[in-house]
């Protein structure tokens, strides 16, 4: 049996090939698995091709005798706008077509459950048996009469929801200016009018959606070069760089210096902890791709680092199960529990401006307490078989020596006195994926070295 639904933190079908046909059937499978009468709220975002896979997705579920309602204006809202509209509206699921951070020729559907949260590996795995099988369920023309309907709340829920979690009259008495990158796609419809909402002038780059956007809509140091520029010369405090469907957020100190999400995320959970969920369990959740800094400064602060694969799902199911103050990725996604139990962008700007209002301070003064590392991202091609041996071969290695704290949940992750690196199969591309950080760049740049060879002489066996 084939398979559809992506790995590696990639959730639902991502694909350049993704097609109506595809769509249409695959709808079809979700409402066969929910079964008739489910209501879907179904969005996306602004790539091109979205319509028709939007419009294809809506027809294999009506076919198969699903209730559903398309976001006010062609669909178009940020994937957490819908999310929070699930939930709070009292949907089934939502469909979402998009395909987030990937390139803009990428598309891709993702399911999300009652809680807004989306669907776990064994419901995905049922659906795509129903795909490969096609054990569709048609209604018979005598039910097949509802159409798709519009909703036109989610937009305006969203943004209300988000201003209501923050002090809006401790922003407004800061007087922020900020930039904000929406990528040219959905997360124009929401970020701008949480800033204004919360009484911070709002600068916009690419805040207008077009299925055709100025950068990858990936936020990275390198995508986002153009709007840190912009937050220099023109002297605001802050600038943040959204993904295509505005799940993640990318901080741009005053400075004009681009910081990861680890490091946004881990000034957020300490101010979370202390301010504002003081009674939460003192917990973190992160994926095993972030940094040692992270340890680093919670850990003092009596807030436990619980490490988890790679992927926002895991962090959210913990959330669900165990609870914490806080999850979140290097990428940008930060999950704050009281709102939304999913990555949320525009949330984690509201949260940010809050802390840098509260504690009266500079952008670059806050990223300043944090402990410095230097990372190098890399990969090495090898078939995926041929990575897990790698990775075990590592494990042996290292497991047992002292001086070292072992991380297995994912791949592998050491940390030493002066760095950390992580070495991992990807589930997306036949590579393995190594990423290192030290204290220093030259440091950094002789382990990552190090390792790469490593792992060639380990796969040429």
């Amino acid at each position: 049996m084939g398979k559809l639904f992506g790995t590696d933190g990639v959730r639902g079908i991502v694909n350049e090939q993704l097609t109506p046909e595809l769509a249409l059937r695959l709808g079809s499978a979700i409402a066969s698995y929910y079964g008739e009468g489910v209501r879907v709220l179904v969005g996306r975002d602004a790539r091109a091709g979205g319509d028709m896979i939007l419009h294809a997705v809506v027809a294999g579920l009506l076919s198969s005798g699903a209730r559903v309602h398309v976001v006010h204006g062609g669909g178009f809202a940020p994937t957490p706008a819908i999310q929070y509209a699930v939930k709070e509206l009292g949907y089934d699921l939502g469909v979402i077509v998009t395909a987030s951070h990937n390139p803009p020729q990428y598309n891709g559907i993702k399911v999300v459950g009652p809680l807004g949260i989306e669907i776990d590996r064994d419901t995905e795995k049922k659906i795509e048996e129903i795909y490969f099988e096609e054990r569709f369920r048609r209604v018979p023309w005598s039910r097949a009469v509802h159409e798709a309907s519009v909703e036109p709340r989610v937009v305006d829920l969203y943004v209300d929801a988000v201003v209501d979690r923050v002090d809006k009259n401790l922003i407004k008495s800061r007087g922020f200016r900020v930039l904000v990158d929406c990528a040219n796609n959905v997360s124009s419809l929401t970020t701008p009018a949480i800033l204004r909402k919360l009484g911070v002038k709002a600068y916009t780059l690419a805040c207008n959606p077009s299925p055709t956007p100025y950068r990858e809509p990936e936020p990275t140091p390198g995508s986002l070069a153009e709007a840190a520029s912009v937050v220099k010369a023109l002297g605001l405090d802050l600038g943040v760089g959204h993904d295509g469907d505005g799940d993640r957020a990318i901080a741009i100190d005053e400075k004009g210096e681009v910081w990861w999400g680890d490091r946004t995320g881990a000034l957020l959970t300490a101010y979370i902890a202390e301010e504002k969920l003081p009674d939460a369990p003192k917990r973190l959740y992160t994926a095993v791709s972030s940094s040692r800094l992270v340890t680093d400064y919670l850990e003092p602060r009596g807030i436990e680092v619980a490490w988890t694969p790679v992927g926002s799902i895991n962090i959210s199911y913990r959330l669900l199960q165990e609870g914490g103050v806080a999850g979140f990725e290097e990428n940008g996604g930060f999950i704050y529990p009281p709102h939304l139990l999913a990555r949320d962008g525009g949330m984690t700007l509201a949260l940010f401006l809050e802390m840098l209002a509260k504690k009266n301070v500079k952008a670059s003064e806050l990223f300043s307490e944090l402990p410095r590392y230097y990372a190098v991202k890399t990969k090495v091609p090898m078939p995926r078989e041929k990575a897990v041996e790698v990775v075990e071969a590592l494990k042996e290695e290292y497991m047992g020596k002292p001086g070292y704290r072992i991380v297995t949940v994912d791949g592998l992750r050491v940390d030493g006195e002066d760095f950390w690196f992580l070495v991992r199969p990807s589930g997306t591309e036949p590579v393995l994926r190594v990423m290192v950080e030290a204290r220093s760049p030259d440091r950094a740049k002789e382990l990552a070295e190090s390792l790469v060879e490593k792992a060639r002489r380990l796969a040429a066996r």
